[in-house]
């Protein structure tokens, strides 16, 4: 009896053993996924992505001057110009491509996105639908927008109060450029678009600040320069 209940205490300590080294395994597994995946752009950039739901995401904001047809984008920098577009452009924040380009990506006008070439081949810009999609498998607009947010006032300005970045989405607070080519909001908000049409000059984006949980949806000038992030096909 004592053999037989020694084996028996001996089984089960593999047992939960095993069981131990199959969920690390596939916590890693999964970490290894998530960090394994990225996209690269024709510009040669290299984007982390993330897994939200049945969605893959771009992890960054995009940052390529070209379409992915390999056409160079209008860079225009002077603010009467970029106020008269109709036409796709892109710009750099406050004109600064070193300051703000690696940190926070390009700012595009929707005349860039409405092209369907803005994102790599393979992915696109989300339409308002697919942000739709995102924020409620989050929980809905009043909280995940911290659930989307980067934690920490090393981007965005104080208070950053409601940031977890449990998604791993990690936004950044990349400002935006008005409809007469003046930049504003870097560190307080963050505005993306997404590729679905409101009015004949404006088209749906979401946008959030330095302060609560939220993520708001609503609809901007396509002459305004915001960021991008996409979506995989």
């Amino acid at each position: 009896m004592k053999t037989y209940v020694q084996n028996l205490k001996w089984r089960i300590k593999m047992k939960h053993k095993n069981v131990i080294l199959l969920v690390a395994t596939l916590v890693c597994a999964g970490l290894a996924g998530i960090q394994a995946q990225i996209v690269k752009d024709i510009d040669g950039n290299v984007y982390k992505t993330v897994t939200i739901g049945k969605q893959i995401w771009m992890a960054e904001n995009l940052k390529t001057t070209k379409f992915n047809d390999g056409t160079l984008i209008s860079l225009v920098s002077e603010d009467q110009a970029w106020g008269a577009l109709t036409t796709p452009a892109l710009s750099w924040y406050n004109r600064d491509e070193a300051a703000n380009k690696n940190k926070y990506g390009a700012l595009y006008n929707w005349y860039t996105v409405s092209t369907n070439k803005l994102c790599p081949k393979g992915w696109h810009v989300p339409s308002d639908a697919e942000w739709t999609t995102l924020t409620t498998f989050l929980g809905g607009e009043s909280i995940a927008g911290g659930k989307l947010r980067e934690t920490g006032i090393t981007h965005w300005e104080k208070p950053n109060t409601g940031a977890t970045n449990e998604s791993g989405f990690t936004t950044l607070p990349g400002g935006y450029r008005n409809n007469h080519g003046a930049f504003a909001n870097v560190g307080f908000f963050g505005f993306w678009w997404s590729a679905t049409e409101n009015f004949p000059t404006a088209s749906w984006c979401r946008t959030m600040g330095c302060t609560g949980s939220d993520i708001l949806r609503i609809f901007s000038l396509k002459k305004n320069g915001y960021s991008v992030r996409c979506i995989k096909d």
